[in-house]
């Protein structure tokens, strides 16, 4: 199955993309890291800390805010994967990016990288940022018995909208929003996978 993904993936080829410079504050860069058996490769995926401000205790890659700093997107979700999760960069072989995409709830431009482990992976959760770490099989993605719908309010209005989320419960993380997509998509692209998640949105009232 890993083997089949990093064929495909050349489709997708490593890219050392810069942020524009009028959406810089607002580009991000995550890792899709994948690890473990060939056959049963491991997606790695972490908590966010449940004292954050913004989006406590969800699900999502390590990866982060561009910096200045950082001389292209890909040095930025590595950064941020060490800040995060004590992942050692050398310890990964970056092969492919995905395309840059912005979850529905926020004004973010994020690109995904995906990168695969060179060797058994030592990780250790930042508190400050990560509640836990956690690895999910991507087969369990290809299961589409597995997927199930919430329904999320669009605004505060009393006339606004719901959108309907699908996500997948693992263990006790629910998967779902911007990372449930690029890893859908990741498969689709790879291993046509034939996954259809639908995001409608409906009346209030409904």
């Amino acid at each position: 199955m890993l083997t089949s993904i990093a064929n495909k993936l050349v489709e997708f080829p490593l890219k050392r993309l810069e942020p524009r410079s009028n959406i810089a504050k607002t580009t991000a860069a995550v890792l899709v890291i994948l690890h473990g058996d060939i056959d049963n490769p491991q997606l790695v995926l972490t908590q966010r800390a449940l004292h954050l401000n913004s989006h406590s205790g969800e699900v999502a890659f390590p990866g982060g805010m561009w910096d200045k700093t950082d001389s292209d997107l890909l040095q930025t979700a590595l950064r941020e994967a060490y800040e995060e999760i004590g992942l050692d960069p050398h310890s990964v072989e970056p092969v492919a990016t995905l395309p840059t995409a912005s979850p529905k709830r926020r004004d973010v431009h994020v690109t995904p990288y995906v990168v695969i482990a060179k060797e058994k992976l030592a990780l250790t959760p930042e508190p400050g940022e990560i509640a836990a770490i956690f690895d999910v099989p991507l087969k369990l993605f290809m299961d589409i018995t597995q997927y199930q719908y919430f329904d999320m309010k669009v605004d505060n209005s009393e006339s606004g909208a719901v959108i309907r989320f699908p996500f997948i419960e693992y263990k006790s993380y629910r998967i779902w929003g911007f990372t449930l997509k690029v890893i859908t998509d990741m498969l689709n692209d790879t291993l046509e996978a034939g996954i259809d998640l639908d995001y409608p949105t409906l009346p209030l009232n409904k």
